[in-house]
This record gives C-alpha cells, structure tokens and sequence, in this order.
C-alpha cells in the first residue's frame, strides 16, 4: 500500500481496444522498451533461488498463468471499491494492458478510450508462501523501468510492485494488520522511490497508518523513469530483532525492525507468507496527496516495463515440520509436513526452493493434513505442484477428500508424465465450495498398479 492510501491497492486490467489499435500500441510500446538483461542473475553462494520469471516469451502473449494470475475489474470478489485505494482505472488481462514484448519483458501499460475510460494490468503470483526459513532470509527483487512520462503528462500514474500478506487473499477486509510490503512506488513520475511496510491497525494504530512506516530515495545514473533498476526487499531472521530492509541498485535506504512494533503486530504481519504484485495503477490516495489524479493532460500508453522478478532463500531446514497450530489453506502446504500416510516416501526434490517432495505415489495411497483452515469464504480451486515420469499409458488421479479418507473428493485432477520425477508443474483443479477448518486428505488413485505422480506443495484459491 501506498502513502496516503487506505486499504490494499489492487491495479488496472481490463481495456479492450479495436485490434488494429491493440496491435499499434502494443508495438509502439516494444519500440520503447529499453533491452533486457538475459536472465535473473545467478544466486550468490549461500542463496537459493525460489521463483523467478525472466518474461521470456513471444511479443504480444500474456503472461505464464502456472506463476501468475491477473486481477481484473476495480476490486476483489467482495473488496473493497476501486481497489481500497481510489483509483481510477479497470483491471483487465487483455494483453493491450499486460503483454510480453518479445525481448525479454514485461509490459504493463495504463490506456484511455475516446470517452476518458482508463484500463491498465495488475497480476500477482499463484504462491503465497513466499517468507524467510527459520533463522534465515528472504530477498525479493526486479528489475524495473518505471513508465517513461514525467511532468503534467505523467499526472496520476502509480506503478508499483509490492506484496500482500497471505491471509488477505479471500479475505480483502483484513488489511493492513496481515502485512504489506511495498518494494517499489512511484507516482506522478518522480525520480522517487519509495518503500514502505504496512501494518497493524487503520487508521493510525503502531504502524502509523495509511501512511505505513516508510522512506524513499532516488535512481541515479538514469531516473527511474529513464532506465532499468533493480529493486529489493531482504527479510531477515537471522538478525535480532528481525528486520525488513529495502534497497534501490544494492543500497538499502529503509529498514524495518521488529522492536519498532509491538509483538502482537510483528507476529500478526510476518507469521505467514506473502504473495508479489506487479501493477500500474491510475490516481488514488497516493497520487492524489502528490497534485492528484489523471486529468485531460496526462498521456495513456506508457508501460512499467519489467526485466525479472527473482525471490532467493537463505539457509533454514530442508524439511517442513508440521505446523503447531491451523494451516491455512491460501498458503502453499509443503506436501511433506503430513501428519500421517500410507505409502509415501519424502525425498530430496531439485524443484525451485529446494527441501523435499513426496513420491512412489501410487493407487491407494494417502497423505493427511491436519486443520487446514479455509475461512468462512469458500475455497472452489485446488492447486498442487506435481511432477510425474510415468511410462506412457501411466496415469492417476489426485484427490482432495475432507475429514475421512474415504468421504467423496470435493476435487480431483488426472495426471500423467510430465517429462520426469523431477520435472515440475503447477496444476490448478476446480472443488466444490469449502468453508471452515478440516482436516484434508490427499488421496492417489489409478487403474494400474504403478507409481504415477510426485507432489511438492498445494494450496488452495476462491
């Protein structure tokens, strides 16, 4: 969230413009963009990559949807209106507003219809388990050039690429006590970037909201509008207290520690995972406390362009115990952390993040997880991280049962090889509504005898 902004912000996505104008400004916007780095730089010693997303991809495709799901319209199923930030524009995953650009970036780019309508892009990741191991850190950072449009031309513009706690998806009425940290914000295209942790109570409350506890500073060598650079938040645990640190080109410039809080609103905004959003919205709270929203001078069309998005892991366990109390069923469950099995064997898995998967999953097995908590909105999507090399011809069935192995699964996908025991995928399942706190059961089923399926972690969506 941003200074002067009220609740979470979600940012603009759904535009759609006659083709041949989609096609002329999505090429004008290619034209614009400055070259990309060839990937996400390799992670130092000590450090391990957990996602990353190069962009990678055809000139004109949307985004990978197994990483990344697009927020549409002006608010959350149930949020609040115009993104609880009042901002302007609609969301869409038209690819007018969200689009690759062929040369290894990200374009989110804010448009304007001939009757004033503004639509842009907001995505943010499926995971929402992105937090430090115990004792260890977390380094979340991209490589972004900020919408090149300065002065009147650039009133009310907003990029921004920031976090949300994971209990406020499905919830949405739950900020700012479950955290928000903002990587990057910019408005009205200053060479300004600010970085700010939200929490605690709105308004006012330990964390001084809505304005949050934050700081900015400025890009050197190029703006921040004028050139690529990168942008980092370190979440460190090895530290005491704990801290949130924030960088701009490898110079951190804002801190945050855990004493500056009370532990009750530490714990409330740092004892889950944190999901990424990248965004471009128009006017809002914050642009507004900056001279105000867009006007008949602000010029559509320019795109926050992004090279990578990269999370690293520093040291922790390489197994997941089961958790003391509820687990919540928005955030990634490692599937090793089982309470109980039958016919499972954890192993080492060189997925992103490293730790263990469960394998020599075969018809009839099983896999219990206690207290999976879903909330009194109803979960109706499933998503588990498999991998599967199964002869061909070799398939099964992963099912998610409620309270009793044998009760009829709310969901179920069929999987078969997806090139290697070790080789990945994110497979989403529909489910029938579920509310609550159960305990759930992953069971395997199959025609055939043979192993079919590894799983890494899954969770759950509305």
């Amino acid at each position: 969230m941003s200074a002067s902004s009220g609740i979470p912000r979600p940012r603009p996505l759904r535009r759609a413009l006659v083709a041949v104008a989609a096609a002329l400004g999505l090429a004008a916007a290619v034209a614009a963009t400055a070259p990309a780095s060839a990937s996400a730089p390799t992670p130092p010693a000590g450090w391990t990559q957990v996602f990353a997303d190069d962009f990678n991809g055809a000139a004109g495709s949307g985004v990978n949807t197994a990483d990344w799901r697009y927020d549409t319209g002006t608010a959350y199923p149930g949020g609040a209106a115009n993104w609880g930030t009042g901002e302007v524009e609609t969301m869409t995953s038209s690819t007018s507003n969200v689009a690759l650009d062929g040369n290894g970036n990200l374009l989110i780019t804010p448009r304007r219809d001939a009757s004033g309508h503004w639509t842009s892009g907001r995505i943010e990741t499926n995971r929402t388990d992105f937090q430090p191991p115990a004792g260890g850190k977390l380094r979340v950072q991209a490589r972004i050039r900020m919408p090149d449009v300065t002065g009147a031309a650039a009133k009310g513009y907003w990029p921004a690429f920031w976090m949300l706690g994971a209990p406020f998806r499905g919830n949405y009425w739950n900020w700012p006590g479950i955290g928000e940290l903002d990587i990057m914000e910019n408005v009205q295209g200053l060479n300004t970037d600010w970085a700010t942790m939200h929490c605690g109570t709105n308004p006012g409350g330990p964390c001084n909201e809505t304005s949050g506890i934050g700081n900015s500073t400025s890009c050197t060598g190029t703006t921040c509008q004028g050139g690529f650079h990168t942008y980092a938040m370190e979440w460190d645990r090895s530290t005491s207290p704990e801290e949130i640190r924030f960088s701009l080109d490898g110079v951190t410039f804002h801190t945050v520690r855990a004493n500056q809080v009370d532990a009750t609103t530490w714990a409330n905004a740092t004892d889950h995972g944190y999901f990424i959003i990248l965004n471009v919205a128009m006017g809002g709270g914050f642009p507004d406390a900056f001279g105000g929203g867009p006007d008949g001078g602000t010029e559509p069309g320019h795109s926050m362009a992004v090279d990578y998005v990269q999370v690293l892991q520093s040291s922790g366990g390489t197994t997941t115990p089961p958790p003391t109390g509820n687990r919540d069923a928005y955030s990634a469950i490692q599937a090793e952390s089982y309470d109980s099995q039958s016919g499972v064997v954890p192993e080492a898995t060189t997925d992103t993040g490293g730790g263990q998967d469960i394998g020599s999953l075969a018809n009839g097995d099983w896999a219990l997880y206690k207290g999976v908590n879903f909330g009194s909105t109803a979960a109706r999507q499933f998503y588990a991280r498999v991998a599967s090399g199964a002869a061909g011809g070799v398939s099964g069935l992963v099912e998610v049962r409620l309270d009793s192995r044998t009760s009829t699964p709310v969901g179920s996908f069929a999987v078969g090889s997806t090139g290697g025991w070790q080789s990945w995928r994110t497979v989403p399942a529909n489910i029938g509504p579920v509310t609550g706190t159960h305990d759930v059961y992953l069971t395997f089923t199959s025609g055939q005898p043979a192993d079919f399926v590894n799983v890494n972690w899954f969770d759950f969506g509305h």
